[in-house]
């Protein structure tokens, strides 16, 4: 068969019967050229090609191309056969030694006619619904003779996952050959039917926006304030994944988004998808709402907030600038459970704002608003009168109190346990002690800058729970004073007397002596010298903090006697101790 084209064809008849009656073996490689080499070499890639011509006549032709045609017919049925399934067809083409499998693409289009080979390969690949590049021709991967190079084809990979809706769609839509075909194909498509989903290429984007919003603040009262109450539609999809986050129960997913602040969740998480959306809006993340130093948040938010969410228990709006009375006003009205309240540096906000809440809210413990020059007395009266579980104060520099609020307080709050003051000249020895006779609870204390003098000092020798005591700037205070009030609270660990010129050696050797407990000292800018800080070292075996910067009189061997003979000792503060020398 190998020699049916070549070129002395009129001598077939005789070199037929010879090799007939010999019966002997021929390797066309070694004797001429093959069928496989004609084929190959000739331009019979297309259906389109010129029917075959030889040098010999017309009779000779039609007997080569009638024999050509049933050969080749034979070899196409019989792989066609055996080959049933793209992947068997994909692994003997791509086998090594597939001389058949490239004989039988290598035989002319007109006499094999259509590829029904193939068809179940192209079903498969429009059930995976991928667009995979077309494969050359396997004519073209075939090694010519004659010093010809190899050409290579694209791989055709199929993808690992698919949509199952695409699958479906997609071997509906494919058609060809008869029920053989279609069975084909529904098998196909069966064998390559997904594990799980693509991601979808929405939920990347919409992640991507998240992070690029939470990073911008140029719309930040707009978006904050939607997202914050769910005015906003996500952008985002579902996540379709079976690996996505969103498959954890919902239980996890809070206790993770628990982490974020406010600003992350609302500027961040929330946007990501509906169902974050809905998770940021938990009521369990709206009991705290922290929106210090925002200055997009306004009274409109603050009343929105009021509106929809009634179980709010501590509020932040230090440095919100924009929050006026009546935003706080609003909320407090609506929070009948708020429990902590802090508004530091909020200038613009007056007595309304702590009225409401004190009328409003009668379980609150905590209100620190430093830093509010239009509060006054009024606003104390009424957390004295309606709020009595409170337990912890800050009204430090808010300059229009006295002691009739300060007295007014701790008369209505007996259960206060920390109260802190600073530099509030109108605060006198009067507030002092009724401190220390209302509240035998107290454990801080701080009067720092307040007109205070020994005489109001005295009165916190009946604290026995007192641990914190803040004496810092105190202009009549004594040294006996001071070490009476060691003697008597025995729990005290914490002693500030910065500031005071008054504190002298005597005065820091009866303190490490008397202080069982006590472990920070702070003596900047006091009247003291080597003596008291060896006394420290020598008397003192709880101490771990001392703090004796700015004290001009302290040099080397002081800060060496401490180092060497304290036990307990942890830091050591001497900044701006002239008299140390420090080693180049």
């Amino acid at each position: 068969m190998g020699h049916l084209l070549s070129k002395n064809g009129y001598r077939l008849k005789k070199r037929t019967r010879k090799l007939r009656k010999k019966k002997r073996k021929r390797n066309c490689l070694l004797q001429g050229p093959c069928m496989l080499c004609f084929i190959v070499h000739g331009n019979s890639g297309s259906p389109d090609d010129e029917p075959l011509e030889t040098s010999g006549g017309g009779s000779s032709s039609a007997v080569a191309a009638s024999a050509v045609s049933a050969s080749a017919s034979k070899l196409a049925e019989r792989y066609a056969s055996s080959l049933g399934s793209p992947e068997a067809c994909a692994h003997f083409l791509l086998a090594p030694h597939a001389e058949l499998a490239l004989l039988t693409a290598s035989v002319p289009a007109k006499l094999l006619g259509p590829p029904s080979l193939f068809r179940p390969a192209a079903a498969t690949v429009a059930a995976a619904s991928v667009a995979v590049p077309t494969p050359p021709s396997l004519a073209e991967m075939v090694c010519k003779r004659k010093c010809a190079e190899l050409q290579r084809c694209t791989p055709c990979k199929q993808p690992r996952c698919a949509f199952p809706e695409s699958a479906a769609e997609g071997g509906g839509a494919t058609t060809g050959g008869g029920g053989a075909s279609a069975a084909a194909d529904e098998a196909a498509a069966h064998r390559l039917r997904p594990l799980c989903s693509l991601p979808s290429s929405s939920s990347t984007s919409s992640s991507s926006s998240s992070a690029s919003s939470s990073s911008s603040s140029s719309s930040g009262e707009d978006t904050l304030g939607a997202v914050l109450l769910g005015d906003r539609t996500s952008p985002a999809s579902e996540c379709s994944d079976a690996s996505c986050i969103n498959h954890l129960p919902s239980s996890i997913l809070l206790k993770v988004f628990s982490h974020l602040t406010v600003r992350e969740r609302c500027l961040g998480a929330s946007l990501v998808c509906k169902y974050w959306r809905d998770l940021c809006l938990d009521f369990q993340f709206w009991k705290h709402i922290d929106l210090s130093g925002l200055q997009q948040v306004n009274d409109e938010l603050l009343v929105k907030i009021a509106s929809r969410r009634q179980n709010v228990t501590e509020v932040n709006i230090s440095d919100c600038r924009n929050v006026q009375d009546h935003g706080v006003c609003s909320l407090a009205s609506q929070s009948a459970g708020l429990l902590k309240y802090t508004a530091y540096r909020c200038k613009q906000l007056s007595d309304l704002s702590l009225c409401t809440i004190a009328t409003h809210c009668p379980l609150l413990a905590k209100i620190h608003v430093g830093n509010q020059d239009k509060l006054t007395d009024h606003a104390l009266k009424l957390l004295g009168q309606h709020c009595s579980e409170l337990k912890d104060v800050h009204l430090g520099q808010c300059y229009n109190i006295s002691d009739e609020g300060m007295v007014a307080l701790a008369t209505g709050c007996p259960k206060l346990q920390r109260i802190y003051m600073q530099e509030n000249k109108l605060v006198t020895d009067k507030s002092v002690r009724a401190f220390a006779e209302h509240c035998p609870e107290l454990q801080f204390v701080g009067f720092m800058g307040c007109s205070v003098t020994s005489q109001g000092v005295i009165h916190l020798t009946g604290l026995r729970n007192l641990s914190s005591l803040d004496l810092r700037h105190i202009s009549e205070l004594n040294n006996e004073t001071v070490m009476e009030v060691v003697r008597k609270c025995r729990n005290l660990s914490s002693l500030n007397l910065c500031l005071n010129w008054s504190i002298n050696d005597r005065c820091v050797e009866i303190i490490a002596k008397e202080g069982r407990r006590l472990k920070e000292l702070y003596l900047v800018s006091c009247k003291i010298t080597d003596y008291a800080l060896i006394a420290i070292g020598q008397y003192s075996s709880s101490i771990e903090t001392v703090d004796a910067g700015w004290c001009k009189d302290i040099t080397d061997q002081g800060a060496t006697q401490i180092a060497k003979s304290s036990k307990s000792l942890r830091y050591l503060g001497l900044m701006r101790c002239d008299k140390i020398h420090t080693p180049p």
